[in-house]
């Protein structure tokens, strides 16, 4: 369980951070040290260390594929400047542009916004171990 070894640390560090109450913070990390034996743990790891597997696949397409997805949603995020802008310009069309963009998000089904996170966790848990295993720069 190497890599989940290297997880455990930051995990409790980001537990640390984002759970300001000491009480819940010690039950999260107890929960934590309890699914570290647990067959949930084995579960987790197998699945990062098929992102690991992915993303040092020799094929562009495999190993491209988590980043190229986080680009485009970096692309959707960053598309909040233009229309700043396009707003101080021209206030209807900007906002006609924001009601369509809503109703196009809207309509993605909830599984696409789960596989996003899941992509997103995976692929920043996979990044870490690389980088704790010293393969990744």
């Amino acid at each position: 369980m190497p890599l989940l070894d290297s997880l455990i640390g930051p995990i409790a560090s980001i537990i640390d951070k984002i759970i300001p109450d000491k009480e819940a913070r010690a039950r999260a990390k107890l929960a934590l040290l309890e699914l570290e034996g647990s067959h949930e743990l084995k579960t987790i790891e197998a699945r990062l260390s098929a992102i690991v597997a992915e993303a040092q696949s020799p094929d562009v397409w495999t190993s491209r594929a988590r980043p190229s997805f986080l680009y485009v949603m970096y692309v959707l995020i960053l598309w909040s400047v233009p229309m700043g802008i396009l707003a101080a310009f021209d206030a209807n069309a900007a906002q006609a542009i924001g009601k369509g963009m809503t109703a196009y998000l809207s309509g993605l089904p909830d599984a696409l916004y789960a596989l996003f996170g899941t992509g997103y966790l995976g692929y920043t848990a996979a990044r870490q171990w690389g980088k704790v295993k010293g393969v990744d720069a």
